[in-house]
């Protein structure tokens, strides 16, 4: 580890003994430096590093503050990375492929918390979705929109910003446009209402093998999409 890590890890095991608790304001450079044992500059760096990782915000003119430490803040960078990696193919299948694994668990888990008003909003995203079939971009704010009703529904956060964060816009995207270019976005959306009636049913297992077939059949369609697709820049072309 180099200095500044160590430092960072300094700072990481206050919070985590609770010795700065989220919302806490740490004390002024000097003395958090003495009191770590560490020079000034080395300090800064860890803080500097700490607020990029949303750890800590840095407030001008009043100091240096603990965030919420809320799973949704602290995965922000996990949803820019993933946007990062449009190009690479493979890293794309690897994001699907984690998706498989997670998406349908949460969608189980959904179905034996979900509300009515919460399955409620599921069918209003699913009727948006009918309304978009030829809308790519529609379908694309409607399908996320439909994903994020159902692991909301779960009550789980971090499995929520995860899922939203493997799962970007630009993948969303991408993925649609294959649907439609193939004429298989009507079966998407048969496969979309299959999740909802489960969940309706409140069945567990139905709700988890809805949702893995849809989930493997559009990392089918991602394959096939990434197979055959022109590059970006030759599409502009």
């Amino acid at each position: 580890m180099s200095l500044t890590d160590k430092a960072i890890e300094q700072i990481r095991e206050l919070i985590r003994t609770g010795a700065l608790p989220p919302g806490s304001k740490l004390p002024p450079e000097p003395d958090l430096a003495a009191q770590l044992g560490l020079s000034r500059n080395l300090a800064r760096e860890a803080v500097k590093a700490l607020a990029v990782a949303r750890v800590l915000e840095v407030r001008r003119g009043d100091g240096t503050y603990v965030t919420s430490l809320q799973p949704r803040l602290l995965f922000e960078g996990l949803g820019g990375a993933v946007e990062l990696l449009q190009g690479d193919s493979a890293a794309l299948q690897d994001l699907m492929e984690v998706r498989r694994l997670l998406e349908p668990v949460a969608t189980a888990l959904a179905a034996t918390r979900i509300t009515d008003d919460q399955l409620a909003e599921v069918s209003r995203h699913l009727e948006a979705m009918r309304e978009a079939r030829d809308d790519v971009e529609q379908l694309n704010v409607h399908d996320a929109a439909f994903h994020r009703a159902v692991v909301s529904a779960t009550g789980n956060d971090t499995l929520l910003t995860l899922l939203e964060a493997i799962s970007g816009r630009t993948l969303r995207a991408r993925i649609w446009r294959g649907l439609v270019d193939a004429q298989a976005a009507e079966r998407t959306l048969a496969e979309h209402e299959a999740i909802y009636k489960a969940l309706s049913t409140r069945d567990a297992s139905l709700s988890q093998a809805a949702a893995l077939l849809h989930v493997s059949s559009t990392e089918q369609g991602l394959r096939n999409y990434l197979r055959t697709a022109p590059k970006e820049g030759q599409r502009d072309r």
